[in-house]
């Protein structure tokens, strides 16, 4: 029914000239991984960062020269905000974004050079859109709304025609869901092609608002998300997205916060690829796949991190990768201890990050010390190896992180 109303390819025409092509990269470390034949398609690397360009400029395209002239608004946490500042400017549009407080600071600064006018309400999506929606009605603006649209969604559906124009025998695509525009667009377009392929959602695990609607076969909205994927953090889908994905989508999946670090730490290490949370769920769902021997598509949806962000993401990924290890030891307080451990780590294998001496923190504050080490390791079999032989050694080991 929807996709007799939208047509992929003159959407792709719009979009001539406008977007970055972004090939598809293979991935010998998450086909290893997963048993598959992996490749990205990487939308990080987009104009303004992520794919919501596609579906933000289709839609401002397609306005009327009266909507045009009323001006647009949008509610966004982030790259649609982005997608929409970006269209506004190019086609001379004044525009109003609403973004969440909580929205990352390089999000809202990269918006607002395109010269458009941001305002920060709330703590997540739903409060910022109901925000434009108040101002939509005061001011008589053209909304555009992120993912519940059909030019939207038809935008994002270009995505597939690429896809399956480079890897035309793909068996499935993976598909981060936030509000669900870009699932829809992606399913339609591509069973429009191949009725046979398989469509997987990602939601984070404390953001499935998607796959608890399907589940309870109603559009349903969550009390609270809670993740650090925050361009995935929706409450409510949207009620096309709904539609579409309970129709065309095969499957939805959920992936924990330390699934979706894990992912960004390898394809910050093996591919030299940076992508925000949001992007990396598709690959923190490569877990979750069952079959084996199939050409897999992940979709990185985008690439708008903070730099401080980059640097925690990396250093809780080695933590749940079993990289960094931190424990407190009790030792004796007199000359020689620090060493006798720093000796028995290093013939351990283990490198030395850091240590802090408590000397006041001992089981036997007059007698001993304690000693907080994080450690640099090979994993969390190393780990074991560790606590183990420092064991045997007499040392008690407590884990800290």
């Amino acid at each position: 029914m929807f996709g007799e109303q939208l047509s992929f390819k003159d959407a792709r025409k719009r979009l001539d000239g406008v977007l970055t092509d972004t090939k598809l990269i293979y991935s010998p470390v998450f086909s290893e991984k997963s048993g598959n034949e992996i490749h990205i398609k990487p939308e990080n690397l987009q104009v303004t960062g992520a794919f919501k360009i596609r579906g933000a400029f289709n839609k401002a395209s397609k306005l009327s020269t009266e909507e045009k002239n009323k001006g647009i608004i949008t509610a966004s946490a982030g790259n649609h905000a982005q997608g929409v500042a970006y269209a506004a400017q190019k086609l001379g549009i004044k525009a109003t974004i609403c973004m969440p407080e909580t929205t990352p600071l390089i999000k809202v600064n990269a918006t607002k050079s395109y010269g458009v006018e941001v305002v920060l309400h709330g703590q997540c999506f739903d409060d910022a859109y109901a925000k434009a929606c108040e101002l939509e009605r005061e001011y008589g603006y053209t909304f555009i709304h992120p993912f519940n649209d059909l030019d939207v969604i038809e935008g994002q559906g270009t995505i597939a025609l690429e896809i399956l124009e480079e890897l035309e025998d793909a068996d499935c695509i993976l598909v981060p869901i936030g509000g669900g525009g870009l699932i829809s667009g992606i399913a339609l377009a591509a069973k429009s092609i191949n009725p046979d392929i398989k469509i997987i959602g990602v939601e984070p695990e404390e953001a499935k608002s998607m796959k608890v609607s399907i589940e309870k076969d109603e559009i349903t909205t969550l009390d609270t998300v809670n993740t650090i994927a925050d361009g995935t953090a929706v409450k409510t889908p949207g009620e096309l997205n709904f539609s579409i994905v309970k129709d065309y989508v095969d499957e939805i999946v959920t992936v924990s916060d330390y699934e979706v670090m894990d992912a960004f730490l390898t394809l910050v290490t093996c591919h030299k690829i940076i992508a925000e949370n949001s992007g990396s769920l598709s690959l923190a769902g490569l877990n979750k796949i069952q079959e084996k021997g199939k050409k897999i598509v992940c979709l990185i949806s985008g690439g708008n991190i903070d730099i401080l962000s980059i640097s925690d993401l990396i250093n809780q990924g080695l933590v749940y990768a079993g990289r960094i290890f931190c424990f407190s030891v009790n030792v004796v307080d007199k000359p020689g201890e620090l060493h006798k451990i720093s000796d028995a780590l290093a013939k351990l294998g283990a490198n030395i990050i850091s240590v802090e001496h408590n000397s006041r923190r001992g089981k036997n504050i007059f007698m001993d010390v304690n000693l907080e080490v994080a450690i640099e390791t090979n994993g969390h079999s190393h780990i074991e190896y560790i606590t183990e032989e420092l064991t045997k050694q007499g040392y008690e080991i407590s884990k800290i992180y």
